[in-house]
């Protein structure tokens, strides 16, 4: 019997359960991260963080978050299961994002997944890291069932989604251009701030007020979708033409009205959502969702639409292995196959 052979026999015992263990691995940026997981239960979660080393060159360095993740996912892998008190011969299945994210960085956690899963005979589960975001609002919120409407807003990827099931959910809006993410962390640089901007400009526009007029893509249209390239640039040409003509910016005021624009809209168009789906269960998922802005925000205009809204641990927000092992779980309740041995990483997913 070959191996895939044996994966799809061992993961067809598994289905009708919740009480089996996931090793799941996420690396698709900066953070290398390990997770043990049961049913929706995290048993350990382990994160190396390479924040400070990319700090100093404002960004994410593709090729030395590569080698970092080589250096730290085995002893990181070790002390998930220390931690979860369980050894190699304990785990069901590995689960491993393969997408979307940095190349190098994927293939890392997608190579060590995948030798190990061979070497112990366990089932391999690839994951979407877009989905691994949305699976963490089970881990909060356990008995959360679909439909609900969930606001997806990370560096990368802005979505609004219609869950209907965890393998069927519909786009209701996303960005046209720069994704939410992306946009505070350029705003964050012209402001002089360090990386990562997102949290920088949340925590300067706590000191400020929305006093500079910025604009905002779509006013008035019907659909849903986001664009922000055009309010990142507003604030690059309003610090340009302000320093040329000798002029000051007020960086807690700028901070406090980008983040207001950037955020206000993602909190119309997923209330606007809501009410024409007819879904009153609201769910946030992505590194922007530890935004306080947009956790306040959303917070009140749910209630204002008598909508519930669930809001996951900021620390589940960033990027983690939970979501990764629970996202799995989800993905075997769906029937998903197990991978095969050629599976590659997909950075595009």
């Amino acid at each position: 019997m070959t191996y895939l052979e044996k994966s799809k026999e061992k993961l067809n015992t598994l289905r009708n359960r919740n009480d089996y263990l996931i090793l799941a691995f996420e690396s698709s940026c900066d953070e290398t991260a390990v997770a043990v997981t049961r049913g929706r239960e995290v048993l350990s979660s382990v994160i190396s963080s390479q924040i400070e080393i990319h700090k100093r060159f404002g960004g994410v360095v593709p090729e030395i978050a590569s080698r970092n993740h080589a250096l730290a996912i085995d002893s990181i892998t070790k002390e998930a299961l220390e931690k979860a008190g369980v050894t190699f011969d304990d785990i069901d299945a590995i689960a491993v994002t393969y997408g979307a994210g940095l190349l190098g960085a994927l293939l890392v956690g997608v190579s060590y997944a995948k030798a190990l899963a061979y070497t112990l005979e366990k089932p391999l589960i690839a994951c979407n890291h877009i989905k691994g975001h949305i699976a963490a609002n089970y881990i909060s919120a356990p008995d959360l069932e679909p439909p609900f409407i969930c606001l997806l807003a990370s560096g990368g990827h802005t979505y609004i989604l219609k869950v209907n099931a965890f393998d069927d959910m519909e786009i209701m809006g996303e960005t046209q251009d720069d994704a939410v993410g992306e946009a505070f962390d350029k705003v964050a640089r012209v402001l002089g701030l360090p990386y990562p901007g997102g949290p920088e400009i949340d925590k300067l526009a706590r000191l400020g007020k929305p006093s500079y007029k910025l604009p905002r893509a779509f006013k008035g249209e019907k659909h849903l979708n986001f664009s922000y390239s055009g309010l990142k640039t507003a604030v690059i040409n309003l610090v340009a033409n302000t320093k040329a003509r000798g002029g000051e910016i007020i960086p807690e005021d700028l901070a406090c009205s980008f983040q207001t624009e950037a955020t206000g809209v993602l909190i119309e168009n997923t209330i606007e959502a809501a009410k024409r789906s007819g879904i009153t269960t609201i769910c946030l998922a992505g590194g922007v969702g530890a935004n306080s802005a947009l956790r306040d925000g959303l917070t009140k205009a749910g209630q204002k639409a008598h909508c519930k809204v669930l809001l996951p641990p900021r620390s589940l927000c960033t990027d983690n292995a939970a979501m990764i092992g629970i996202c799995a779980y989800e993905e075997i309740k769906c029937g998903i196959e197990p991978a095969e041995l050629t599976l590659d990483a997909n950075p595009g997913l």
